[in-house]
């Protein structure tokens, strides 16, 4: 007959673990470097900084392809982060599901907001 001593262990989750921990430095890194690139041309450019200065930066098509890959790398950071709060603090499962789908909803809107900014759709 066998004995068992002790508790099943219990694993909640669905075990993202060192996926996800890399993944958030990644994008942090990415968008660290994106910061650092806008940064620079704005100090290289002559001027004031205006208006004009802004949309002369954002105005070539890998500047505008850049920003938006950078804005999904911002927005799946925050997926991951978000994600994982809700799953850390709030224990009852509707909550959690019903949270988890109302930030995909938001950050999906966002990605489709930032597509009109870059390219006036």
């Amino acid at each position: 007959m066998a004995v068992n001593y002790g508790s099943k262990r219990v694993v909640v989750g669905a075990h993202y673990g060192l996926r996800d921990w890399l993944a958030q430095r990644v994008t942090a890194v990415l968008m660290a470097l994106f910061t650092i690139l806008v940064l620079g041309q704005l100090f290289v450019s002559k001027g004031p900084i205006s208006y004009y200065t802004w949309s002369g930066i954002f105005a070539a098509q890998w500047m505008k392809v850049l920003t938006f890959t950078m804005i999904l790398a911002l927005l799946y950071h925050v997926w991951v982060g978000m994600r994982d709060i809700w799953m850390d603090y709030v224990k009852p499962v509707g909550l959690r599901l019903s949270l988890q789908v109302f930030s995909l909803v938001w950050l999906v809107s966002c990605a489709g907001w930032a597509i009109q900014v870059l390219w006036r759709l």
